[in-house]
Order: C-alpha cells, then sequence, then structure tokens
C-alpha cells in the first residue's frame, strides 16, 4: 500500500516549498489534508504527483503547487473569511479551512458539491461549507470576504465577485477564454483604481455562469 504521509511530505517538500511557497501556516495545512480522499479511489495512488487530475463532471483537481501559489497571492490567513468559486473535489476549500476561520466553496455540479460536502464531514472540517450555485455570481449572502478564489477562468473580473470583496480583499482568478492558455491574476483595489498583478500561465477549465462563459 502507498505510504499517503510520506507522499504528502514530499509533495510539500518538492513541490511547493522548492518553488518558493515558505508560508509556515500554508505549508502545515497541506501537510494536515489528505489529499488521496479528495480524487476517486482509482487515482488515489497518483494523488500526489505534480499535476491535475480528472474528478468527473469534466472537472479536475488542481495541481497541488497551483493550489498553493493561489492560496498565498489570495493572502488567505488566520480568521480570514474566503469565497471559492469552482470547489471541485473540495480539496483547496480543506486546504484553505486549515488557515481561515471560514471558507464558503459554490460548486456548480450538485453531484461534485455533494460528494464534497461528504468528505469534508467525514474529516470534521466544520468550518467550510459547499454550496451549490453560479459561481460567476458568488454568493452575496455571506459577503464581504477577505479572498476571493476562482479555480475556473472568467472573460474577466466580473463586477459581482468584486463587489463581494471587503474594502482591502483580494480576487485571484485565472483570466482568458476556454481551451486556451490563461493568465493567473491578482486584483485588489488601490488608491487609483484596481490593481493587477500577472502570476503566471495557467490553464483552467472554464468559469460557466451568468458572470462567466456560456455552456
Amino acid at each position: 500500500m502507498k505510504d499517503f504521509a510520506e507522499a504528502r511530505r514530499a509533495m510539500v517538500e518538492t513541490q511547493i516549498a522548492a518553488r518558493g511557497i515558505m508560508d509556515p501556516d500554508l505549508l502545515h495545512a497541506f501537510l494536515e489534508v489528505p489529499r488521496e480522499v479528495f480524487v476517486p479511489d482509482d487515482l488515489a495512488a497518483f494523488a500526489y504527483d505534480d499535476g491535475p487530475l480528472p474528478i468527473g463532471a469534466g472537472q479536475t483537481i488542481s495541481q497541488p503547487y497551483i493550489v498553493a501559489l493561489m492560496i498565498e497571492a489570495a493572502g488567505v490567513a488566520p480568521a480570514g473569511h474566503v469565497l471559492e468559486i469552482g470547489a471541485g473535489s473540495g480539496y483547496a476549500a480543506a486546504v484553505m479551512s486549515r488557515i481561515a476561520g471560514r471558507v464558503i466553496a459554490i460548486e456548480r455540479h450538485a453531484d461534485l458539491a455533494e460528494l464534497a460536502a461528504a468528505r469534508l464531514l467525514r474529516l470534521s472540517y466544520d468550518n467550510v461549507e459547499i454550496v451549490t450555485g453560479d459561481g460567476s455570481r458568488g454568493w452575496p449572502e455571506r459577503a464581504p470576504y477577505d479572498a476571493i478564489l476562482a479555480a475556473a477562468s472568467g472573460p474577466h473580473p466580473s463586477d459581482a465577485l468584486l463587489d463581494q470583496l471587503a474594502p482591502a480583499g483580494v480576487l485571484v482568478m485565472p483570466i482568458g477564454a476556454p481551451d486556451s492558455i490563461q493568465r493567473l491574476l491578482r486584483f485588489r483595489r488601490g488608491p487609483d483604481g484596481l490593481v493587477e498583478d500577472d502570476l503566471g500561465a495557467v490553464r483552467f477549465v472554464p468559469l460557466i455562469g451568468a458572470a462567466g462563459w456560456r455552456e
């Protein structure tokens, strides 16, 4: 049987810390969350590989480093209130829940949302909630958020999401057309308007919804 604890430690050391992500709270969160629980059973042996994996419904669980990069860029911090768009398997939400005070994660596929919620319940991660809905609209019922992370690419940072940020909040999301190379961007409000930082090239599934792409 694969030693998942050792694979998890190696993932953190070689895929995340070795690439410059050194925040101790973030690294500890990755060490704590069992990634193998968040992939299909037949892919558990590949859970700690340096790449994405399919999880059903045409969706993927992102490469561990990309998850770490987005969480770091968003400044997810203890006691923070976080919104994730595109919960998928629930893995990124689980990692953030080990740091933040509260995490809301939206998933448009009801079957994936149900599976993600069941995983989190089994792990007793009770400060994260999976909801089903149109992630492009955000989740205004619980706004404002200190950080919003989107695990799906949109055409632009929508007003719906920006309006749900706290005054010093950060939005991290990939921007670009489906089936193309996109840019992972960070958006922050500055004294002269929206400040944009380019975090590099990525490839995500499209953000489908009223403020995203058409299905």
